[in-house]
């Protein structure tokens, strides 16, 4: 332990004495001035007033739809207004489905009734609020009515598919039992229905979330035995949002599909459960002992199935419209108002939502109201501000998505970028986003102390990456899916972050009763310190973006990763080449030597499909005059443009991120636009960077991995080309 002490010292002496001292996107003389203004800015920022809006926003359960829900938009539009704002409420009618019945019993060899129920516990009042509570469902499982053998697929993966087809055990008109974790819970029954399964149950197994990790409430933080994760199973990676109305605004009186024509809505019926629940069932499967990969925390031998253990599994939902009411704050800009910098959090939650989403929500609002401050003293933005408290995002992003794609032309025209949080909790920054932002991201980073260390939280995140093994440098992750970015990057083409603290806040409360004001007080953020944290870092990403004399984009950071990510699927399609080229010449070697024996034969593996040789030269070549075009941008002299030069190069700027998008989006998933992120189609939330050639790849598609080649060698192309506008532009 002090090893790793004096690790971590010298490591951030080493990064505070190399730190920059420069801000991207800023005059020397802005820069002074903006530095004022941060400071200023830190220095209003109080923790009390996260916890009292927390206690009041998380005092009841507020889904989509509840009175609750609606009373804490109304509330944060009458904060909004009070701090100098211009806030309304903007409400879309969205399809969301109640849970009326739910069965799930074990019918054979024993009997068994599922509870599906959460006990209160002792010292939280909020999880004894009785019926007031939402049943623990998933949102846009289909209604159904089902009874056939039970089959444990571990956690519902493609790989796991593959590892019951080398055991020559099949799902086909099976129900499966499928473990938390792993993946996206909505990936789970999607493969399960698409490998012939009837019915979908998912719990959480001890070793992932409960007992297996530490006490659990409320004793300590984790998942205890009744404990059940709600969360929508929506085929989100083909379209979040409202199920009814793909690719437009979920207005009052938009034209709608039929729920059986809503491609989104799962196949089969699907149901989460406790470990409590998933305990007698997982006990009364035989059939093979599952591989030793597969096995959980529960005091039972893991079988595989199917035999004799059989379930019965029956639910129904009411399906209606209810009102989604985003609220949208707006502090006009003194320079430019026609561009606005896009701040944002969903407020809604499955039950209380004390850390997801109101620990994010409340920090939002701190920031907003440390902002609308100084605009009363004369420091208003340069550019617009537009803060947002989402609804919906739980069971689909779809206040965020319903939004965009009602806006979505005036967001492409006037949109700088778009910052989103979500729950928060204790320790190291993470940041993902476009990667065009990440030197700004990077600079802000190193300028918010940590509340623990006292150093950087830029300092602090990288020395833990290097004590892990990492290197020294800040860098963002690529977006996925998960929170209310994807509709601004992935639909509309807009620059977005996602940035969060966490690493020190572990628990088992995650969509489950037990997301509790006193829970989060014991164990998240007890001071809420790092919630200020958060209200710092992206309130000063936000006051860059609205302030900044050049919008402040890097494309040098942008071409080192998206070069990377090229070199990876290469480097995979290779590795994908060999390996089947081993197994086809041990095949036809065994082959030869079986033909030869005049023992009995004995059955061998088919031969695999050969892997083609893929011409990658496009991106090659495309990559290769993107890199000569940015160093001649990073090059140019920026520091006395004119008042005309500054303004056409900020519109150009503002356009770049949207010419990574192709009109045609992804094969399958148009409504996915970005060329170079995307959830994965088989990942969910995990992110798939160069996505179209990725997948085809991945799914060994190689006509199709051809056409992906070429439409992201277009794609990048355009780019380019506008890369080479914008210095035209400057001469």
């Amino acid at each position: 332990m002090l090893r790793n002490f004096f690790t971590l010292f010298f490591i951030v002496i080493f990064i505070s004495l190399n730190a920059q001292n420069s801000i991207i996107g800023f005059t020397p003389e802005s820069a002074i001035e903006q530095t004022k203004l941060e400071t200023a800015f830190e220095s209003k920022l109080d923790a009390s007033n996260l916890d009292k809006w927390m206690q009041k926003m998380a005092a009841e359960p507020h889904w989509v739809g509840t009175k609750f829900g609606e009373e804490n938009a109304k509330w944060m539009r009458y904060q909004f207004k009070s701090w100098g704002y211009d806030a309304k409420i903007e409400t879309y009618q969205i399809l969301f489905p109640y849970p009326i019945e739910r069965v799930l019993e074990l019918t054979g060899p024993t009997q068994y009734k599922a509870k599906l129920t959460a006990v209160p516990v002792e010292g939280d009042p909020f999880t004894a609020q009785g019926d007031a509570l939402l049943p623990s469902y998933n949102a846009f499982s289909t209604d159904g009515d089902v009874e056939g053998e039970l089959v444990f697929v571990n956690y519902g993966i493609p790989k796991d598919y593959e590892e019951l087809e080398k055991m020559g055990i099949s799902v086909k008109g099976k129900i499966v039992i499928a473990k938390y974790q792993g993946s996206w819970r909505g990936i789970k029954p999607k493969l399960a229905a698409e490998n012939g399964a009837i019915g979908c149950i998912i719990y959480s197994d001890p070793q992932d979330d409960g007992y297996g990790r530490g006490d659990v409430y409320p004793k300590g933080a984790f998942k205890n035995k009744t404990g059940v994760q709600r969360g929508s199973v929506m085929d989100m990676p083909t379209y979040p949002g409202d199920v009814l109305t793909p690719g437009y605004g979920a207005t009052k009186d938009a034209k709608r599909l039929t729920k059986e024509e809503a491609p989104t809505i799962t196949k089969i019926p699907v149901l989460p459960i406790s470990y409590e629940d998933a305990q007698p069932l997982l006990a009364a499967l035989d059939g093979p002992v599952a591989p030793e990969s597969w096995r959980g925390g529960l005091p039972i031998t893991y079988h595989i199935g199917p035999g004799a253990a059989k379930v019965h599994l029956k639910l129904k939902f009411d399906w209606k419209l209810v009102p989604a009411h985003n609220v949208i704050a707006t502090m006009k800009g003194t320079e430019f108002p026609d561009q606005w910098v896009v701040r944002g959090n969903h407020h809604d939650a499955w039950v209380h939502g004390a850390n997801d989403p109101v620990s994010g929500m409340v920090a939002l609002m701190e920031e907003a109201r440390a902002v609308g401050e100084l605009a009363k003293k004369g420091q208003k933005p340069k550019r617009s501000l537009v803060y947002c408290a989402w609804d919906a995002e739980e069971p689909g992003l779809i206040g965020s998505t319903e939004w965009v794609e009602d806006h979505k032309k005036e967001l492409q025209e006037k949109v700088v970028a778009y910052i989103n949080t979500d729950g928060n909790g204790r320790g190291f920054l993470g940041v993902g986003g476009s990667h065009s932002l990440q030197a700004m991201v990077s600079e802000v980073a190193g300028a918010v102390k940590d509340p623990q260390t006292k150093v950087s939280v830029k300092e602090r995140r990288i020395a833990r990456d290097m004590v892990n093994g990492g290197d020294d440098f800040f860098g963002l992750y690529a977006l996925g899916s998960g929170s209310d970015y994807t509709p601004f990057i992935q639909h509309a083409g807009i620059a977005s972050l996602n940035l969060g603290f966490g690493g020190e806040n572990e628990g088992g409360e995650y969509h489950t009763i037990y997301d509790t004001y006193p829970h989060y007080k014991r164990f998240k953020d007890p001071e809420f310190a790092y919630g200020v944290a958060l209200a710092n870092t992206a309130g000063r990403i936000t006051l860059r973006l609205a302030n900044a004399d050049i919008i402040p984009l890097d494309f040098s950071q942008w071409y080192d990763t998206v070069s990377g990510y090229l070199d990876e699927i290469m480097e995979e399609t290779s590795k994908m080449r060999t390996s089947v080229e081993k197994h086809n010449k041990l095949i036809d070697r065994n082959a030869f030597e079986l033909a030869s024996d005049p023992r009995e034969k004995i059955k061998t593996p088919e031969r695999k499909e050969p892997v083609p040789y893929l011409d990658f030269s496009p991106l090659q070549n495309v990559l290769s005059k993107l890199k000569s075009t940015i160093e001649m941008y990073h090059g140019l002299d920026l520091s006395n443009l004119s008042k005309t030069h500054k303004e056409k190069l900020n519109t150009l700027l503002m356009d770049a991120e949207h010419k990574l998008t192709s009109d045609d989006g992804l094969p399958r998933r148009p409504w996915f636009k970005h060329q170079i992120y995307a959830p994965g189609f088989y990942t969910g939330y995990g992110v798939k960077t160069l996505p179209g050639v990725r997948e085809a790849i991945e799914q060994k598609n190689w006509s199709e991995a051809k056409e992906q080649i070429k439409a992201l060698s277009e794609t990048l192309d355009n780019f380019d080309g506008h890369l080479k506008e914008i210095i035209s532009s400057l001469k």
